[in-house]
């Protein structure tokens, strides 16, 4: 039987605190469509947790969030800059050009999913004209697709010439719980010139539920339309916010995503295989040829051969020593 514990961080259970939140509020009746009493709670929490002032919305996934999002910032004719190998450009299917209506990506280059700032200057410097999607957003990802944490700094030196420009910013907090356990100051964050920020909670090990923070209020008119029109306004909406009640209210999230970063470190540090990428949050990205995959995989041990050919072993809340040294064991006796 294959064992996918390092597949993914969305491959583990939900934690305690989310479960138990779940099972409290199941009790009672409320109103519908996200006007209960129990999202206004997770909202507030989330408000605490940036220390910002913001509208909140519960969505059902990550691809959801990001792209209503991206549609919210981004005109159909016009372009949002972002990593080359950022999930709204790489994993979900077109999903940003179909929530907004044939909006464009325009990647970027930068080394372990970060953003090279030089390779802003052209797109920013391009005059626009009618034969190209020209650039309206920026989208950021902390942590990236590579498990690297970029610095509120680097991020400031992406993010001002873009708002110099009078351009949009998305944040992409699919594993914001990771990037926060590694140092990443998340009440920094409305500070930065952000629009709207996802804060993922699948991958940090709640049922599936994002939170959508709106930072601008102009952007929040009709943004519950918006969220019916594309299928993300269920009317038991208190089940999406509840999870974030759990692992938000003793500080659960970063709790839970600073293990799965030990165990990121755990692994590299008994890895056989050189690493493609900084070990800086939850994931471990070597170099391994496609026989040593195979029989990794036909030892039980099922990981993907990610975008840029690196092989990627993800940890998670869930992830024990003892399954990190087994895995240990399997890597070396296959090197």
């Amino acid at each position: 039987m294959a064992r996918y514990d390092f597949a993914s961080d969305n491959t583990a259970p939900a934690t305690p605190e989310a479960m138990n939140a779940l099972v409290a509020a199941n009790s009672g009746v409320t109103s519908g469509y996200g006007s209960d009493h129990i999202t206004k709670a997770g909202a507030d929490a989330v408000r605490a947790l940036l220390d910002a002032d913001a509208t909140v919305r519960f969505v059902a996934s990550g691809t959801a969030a990001n792209a209503i999002s991206l549609a919210t910032l981004c005109l159909p004719f016009e372009g949002v800059l972002c990593h080359e190998h950022s999930h709204v450009a790489t994993d979900e299917t077109g999903a940003p050009a179909f929530f907004g209506h044939g909006l464009g990506m325009i990647p970027l280059p930068g080394a372990s999913g970060r953003i090279d700032p030089a390779s802003l200057l052209a797109p920013l410097a391009a005059p626009d004209q009618p034969h190209w999607q020209a650039p309206a957003v920026l989208s950021v990802t902390n942590a990236t697709e590579y498990g690297t944490v970029y610095s509120v700094e680097a991020l400031k030196a992406l993010i001002d010439p873009v708002k110099a420009k009078g351009y949009r910013v998305h944040f992409d907090g699919a594993r914001l719980a990771n990037a926060a356990a590694a140092g990443f100051d998340l009440t920094a964050i409305k500070d930065l010139g952000v629009d709207i920020l996802v804060v993922g909670g699948t991958k940090s090990g709640m049922t599936p539920s994002e939170a959508v923070v709106i930072f601008d209020p102009a952007l929040a008119r009709r943004l519950d339309a918006r969220l019916k029109q594309s299928g993300q306004l269920p009317s038991k909406g208190r089940f999406y916010a509840a999870p974030f009640i759990g692992m938000l209210a003793d500080g659960a999230f970063v709790r839970h995503a600073a293990h799965a970063n030990a165990m990121a470190r755990r692994l590299a540090a008994l890895m056989p295989f050189p690493l493609a990428h900084p070990v800086e949050a939850n994931a471990v990205f070597v170099t391994m040829d496609e026989p040593t995959l195979k029989r990794l995989h036909d030892a039980g041990w099922f990981v993907y051969r990610f975008i840029d050919g690196s092989v990627r072993f993800m940890c998670s809340w869930a992830t024990t020593p003892e399954a990190v040294d087994e895995l240990g064991h399997a890597l070396t006796s296959l090197a």
